[in-house]
């Protein structure tokens, strides 16, 4: 694991890599939550460098303690961008994120050095209000995009996106009874790790298939 000078930004490097992801956190866990770490270690172990960043916002939670709102889109993109121009490692760039992280990706995936978006969790609207679409950064995408998304997710169900009109470029592929996080109930008959690792596949082939 190699970590930056800049606090708010760390990367963990892989054995071999074949590509590197900059994985951005969701609007209420910072980057190194139990889901990121996770979810980075099992990119790792398939040969994926990831950078972690903290949007401006979160970092000055971690300062003083106080919680806070994301802030302007315009913020979060700008430190998105800035993410993505200090790259400067040979091997092919992905951006993404998980839920809002995915989001802000979208917005920036017509950037030169981006081969390709992976979205945890898109947030397709806000919780309970399904008429509030946030579709227009994959619209715009001129990138394939990868949507990993619990078919229960409360920010876009199976259902909902089915009545979608999402581009060609944009490959939503569901996890069975996951939510937000692709966390299944018990009853299911599948476990919160599964989801993950599946996950983790899906973007390995994807990432190889957009290299």
């Amino acid at each position: 694991m190699a970590v930056v000078d800049d606090l708010s930004i760390q990367m963990n490097t892989a054995d071999d890599a074949i590509a590197t992801l900059i994985f951005a956190h969701g609007a209420g866990a910072n980057m190194d939550s139990d889901f990121m770490t996770e979810f980075t270690q099992l990119l790792n172990e398939r040969h994926i460098n990831v950078i972690r960043f903290n949007f401006p916002y979160m970092q000055q939670r971690l300062v003083d303690g106080k919680r806070r709102p994301p802030g302007k889109m315009d913020i979060l993109k700008e430190s998105y961008i800035n993410r993505i121009k200090q790259y400067a490692v040979q091997l092919p760039l992905f951006i993404g994120g998980k839920s809002m992280g995915s989001r802000v990706a979208a917005m920036v995936a017509n950037e030169d050095k981006v081969k390709g978006i992976v979205c945890i969790g898109y947030p397709f609207h806000p919780q309970k209000k399904p008429e509030k679409l946030r579709l227009e950064p994959l619209q715009q995408a001129n990138k394939q995009v990868l949507i990993v998304q619990g078919d229960r997710d409360a920010l876009g169900n199976q259902d909902e996106i089915s009545d979608y009109a999402l581009p060609t470029n944009i490959h939503v592929h569901y996890v069975a009874d996951g939510d937000h996080d692709l966390k299944p109930r018990v009853k299911s008959g599948f476990t919160h790790l599964q989801h993950k690792i599946s996950a983790a596949n899906l973007i390995k082939t994807f990432i190889k298939e957009q290299s």
